[in-house]
């Protein structure tokens, strides 16, 4: 199982109102100019550990009922030879044919042998797959911990970068119709202004190679909200798929 990439920063930030938290959005923003976190490679080796983790899916089900098969087969085989004896002992004692009774049990105790055989088999086979499945138990659970390990270190890259980014977020508050620095406060969680604004203020910090698509909440909030063409406000190209289309 391939381990989910750090989204673009397009995905974050290519469609407002974006759908995902304010620090997100600034750390897509600082990725957009090209800021690393220092936790970059550790992220990269995390994702390939966890590329590199395949196991099987092992079906203990089936194998345990090939056992309860063979050996229920087994047991009734095993009571067929013993009657079979016992018949061809109570014809001897009374002197009796016995040649169709001897066959019978020959071919009784042949099939008895098959199907201990089978039993050995299948009991060899349970054997391999529960070692199978604790192997891929073993993996799964070490997938797991990676896989926590990794969204740590991605919210850590995500706190690390959204940090670094916040002055040029706050400063940008106060180019946003409705967004002002003074509600930025300290750090993305200490914001307390619209979250319209808010994403349109990381939008416009941004180096976006793709045209911003606008929400008919958020093209309502720029028209409601000053002079300025969206393009003007995000200092980027927009898109408005609310709009109708041209005649």
């Amino acid at each position: 199982m391939k381990a989910r990439p750090v989204p673009a920063p397009e995905e974050v930030l290519g469609r407002v109102p974006t759908g995902t938290s304010l620090r997100r959005e600034i750390a897509a923003a600082a990725r957009s100019r090209g800021r690393e976190s220092s936790v970059r490679d550790e992220l990269g080796r995390l994702r390939d550990e966890i590329a590199a983790i395949e196991f099987e899916s092992v079906d203990l089900a089936a194998a345990r009922r090939r056992v309860a098969e063979a050996s229920g087969e087994e047991e009734r085989l095993k009571e067929r030879v013993a009657a079979l004896r016992g018949d061809v002992r109570a014809r001897r004692a009374v002197e009796a044919e016995t040649d169709e009774a001897l066959g019978d049990l020959e071919s009784a105790a042949a099939a008895l042998s098959s199907a201990q055989t089978e039993r050995i088999a299948a009991e060899q086979a349970l054997e391999r797959a529960r070692e199978r499945a604790a192997r891929a138990r073993d993996e799964r659970e070490r997938r797991l911990e990676l896989e926590d390990r990794l969204r740590n270190r991605r919210r850590e890259a995500r706190r690390e970068l959204a940090t670094e980014a916040y002055p040029a977020f706050r400063d940008a508050l106060g180019s946003i119709p409705g967004g002002a620095p003074t509600q930025a406060g300290s750090a993305p969680s200490a914001y307390e202004g619209p979250r319209l604004a808010a994403s349109l203020a990381a939008v416009r910090i941004a180096d976006l190679d793709a045209s911003v698509a606008l929400g008919v909440e958020a093209a309502r909030w720029l028209d409601e909200r000053g002079e300025r063409s969206p393009e003007e406000v995000l200092d980027a190209a927009v898109v408005r798929p609310d709009a109708a289309p041209d005649p």
